[in-house]
């Protein structure tokens, strides 16, 4: 058929005297698109008939090929713009890790106190007023300087270099608070693991390293990356949302967790955010019986060789906790691309 499908509507219409050639099929061609109409069988000898319900398929099917071909420079452009903004956070994140894994390297003391500073920027979370989580409220002197914050200083201040540095090399902006503190944490988390692997090994790093990249969770951290882009909060968040952790009761760490959706398994994994010493928060926690069998359980997991079981629960939960009450910006970090103009390119 040299015709486009859609010049052929008028013969279309008047279905019942339809009849087609006695070749197997009809291609029905939209630019680049084929679609096939497949002869139905029928009781009539020597005719080929084409059920209504296929002619109706095939038109439908080519008017929305025609449609989409129509617009087919939209949206391979939108494509492209998707997957350079996709390239260019993704860059931008490989770099952030980087400057705080070199930065927790030097400093490794502080990483517990890491982990509690992620906790308690993210746990102001109220699910009723749909207000406070990791929004980088922390950083404030009036919000750090509370006795729940007591002691995390140092690791705010480790933040704030480490974002001094990021922001000198960042082409799309400096970066949030409300993004850094999470991606601190992951990069403690993760240096706890790597830490826990080496032990493994008797202490070879090289050794260690090579288990963690064959055993290690660091497919899991996919969802946790893709929220990126969060806004800092212009103000601090409300007093009273945090409890003293080494100060609180088991049952005073459960209040707090349910309030915001969790439950004794995710106290469990959080241990080592409760607080500098995990062994004596997970002792702690082992005294609740809703608690001990969680305990137990991630404590056996650390103890193989990929401690599966407590490495991805523990992503997952950072992953939620890091997302409440926060709108993404998907675009965030992103830059205009420069335009090369071919005309002014010496050969």
């Amino acid at each position: 058929m040299g015709a486009s499908f859609l010049s052929t509507l008028p013969s279309l219409v008047s279905v019942p005297s339809l009849t087609i050639s006695t070749t197997p099929t009809i291609r029905c061609p939209s630019h680049a698109v084929a679609i096939r109409c497949h002869k139905m069988d029928t009781d009539v000898p020597g005719e080929n008939v084409l059920r209504r319900r296929e002619v109706l398929k095939c038109f439908g099917a080519t008017v929305g090929m025609e449609l989409l071909a129509s617009s087919g420079s939209f949206v391979e452009m939108a494509s492209a713009a998707d997957l350079i903004q996709r390239r260019q956070r993704s860059e931008f994140q490989s770099s952030i890790r980087q400057t705080l894994s070199a930065a927790i390297k030097g400093k490794p003391e502080l990483v517990p106190y890491i982990l509690t500073l992620a906790l308690n920027d993210a746990i102001t979370y109220d699910k009723a007023t749909k207000s406070g989580g990791p929004n980088g409220s922390i950083r404030f002197s009036s919000e750090i300087s509370r006795p729940e914050n007591k002691g995390l200083s140092a690791a705010l201040n480790l933040i704030e270099e480490a974002k001094e540095e990021i922001d000198s090399y960042s082409k799309g902006g400096p970066i949030s608070f409300a993004d850094l503190i999470p991606y601190a944490g992951q990069s403690a988390v993760k240096a706890t693991f790597l830490a826990s692997a080496i032990r493994k090994c008797g202490g070879n790093e090289q050794k260690g390293s090579i288990l963690y990249s064959a055993y290690g969770s660091s497919g899991q951290w996919g969802l946790f990356d893709r929220q990126f882009g969060r806004t800092d909060s212009q103000e601090p968040d409300p007093e009273g949302r945090v409890p003293q952790w080494e100060k609180a009761t088991v049952q005073e760490m459960k209040d707090k967790f349910s309030s915001i959706g969790f439950g004794p398994r995710q106290l469990a994994v959080m241990s080592a955010f409760l607080g500098p010493d995990q062994a004596a928060t997970e002792a702690l926690l082992a005294t609740d019986p809703d608690v001990t069998p969680w305990v137990q359980k991630y404590q056996r997991s650390r103890e193989t060789v990929s401690q599966t079981d407590y490495e991805v629960d523990l992503i997952t939960t950072l992953t939620k906790l890091s997302s409440m009450g926060q709108q993404i910006n998907y675009e965030a970090y992103t830059y205009p691309v420069r335009k090369i103009e071919l005309s002014k390119l010496k050969l």
